[in-house]
């Protein structure tokens, strides 16, 4: 990291109100870590924390921060989902996605939904304060930088997507994909229950729908499917 990323934003005025915060991410560390970094900018407050998706919506609806800092790849409930179901719910707070890795129809799709900002975990501590000054000021924050005209840089993620097809996914979710990988290798329901700290009923419904959206019955079809269509990385 150089010197210039490292440098704090300048303190906002004394008379600002304190800048209410949920952070919602499934590690314990980053919440912890995010928190601690936020303590040390003036004029910030972490009110509430959540380790998944529905618990992020408990939270956010109940507290009514001024920001939501949400985790992409959250258990129970993806963090996109959890986000439509606050906007609908509660479209004044602001949301700024943490993740460590997003696709530029992901993006797309965040913004669309109503992300107020995109900020990548190994880069979080050059930019959180920065972004999240920005989408309190009436901005946003994509790819590093404050952005000021949403529709011209939809219409520059748009061409991006477009130059770079993305890998067909026929419908699947994040979580979708995840435990199809888990089937091609080899995971029972009990194993992949474990693994996303989720239910095996859940786990069953995933596959349930998995099914639906491929077309076919068994595991080793899915399995095999999989593998043929690049669903997975081998």
């Amino acid at each position: 990291m150089n010197q210039q990323s490292a440098k704090k934003s300048p303190p906002p005025p004394s008379n600002l109100p304190t800048i209410r915060i949920v952070v919602a991410d499934d590690h314990p560390v980053v919440r912890f870590g995010v928190k601690n970094m936020l303590q040390n900018e003036p004029g910030f407050e972490v009110i509430g924390e959540a380790e998944d998706g529905d618990d992020a919506i408990t939270q956010t609806l109940e507290l009514e921060p001024d920001i939501l800092l949400l985790d992409v790849a959250m258990p129970r409930l993806p963090g996109l989902e959890a986000m439509r179901a606050i906007m609908t719910k509660s479209p004044r707070v602001k949301i700024v996605l943490l993740t460590s890795t997003i696709s530029t129809q992901q993006v797309i799709e965040a913004l669309q939904i109503g992300a107020r900002g995109i900020v990548l975990k190994d880069s979080v501590v050059g930019d959180l304060a920065q972004a999240l000054r920005a989408v309190l000021s009436g901005d946003y924050w994509i790819g590093g930088e404050r952005v000021a005209n949403l529709l011209k840089a939809l219409q520059g993620l748009q061409a991006q997507a477009a130059a770079v097809p993305e890998r067909k996914t026929y419908g699947l979710t994040p979580r979708e994909l995840e435990v199809v990988t888990c089937i091609v290798e080899g995971c029972s329901n009990r194993d992949i229950a474990k693994q996303f700290s989720i239910s095996e009923e859940t786990v069953k419904r995933h596959l349930s729908n998995v099914f639906d959206k491929t077309g076919v019955s068994t595991r080793l079809e899915l399995a095999l499917f999989s593998i043929a269509h690049k669903l997975v990385e081998l």
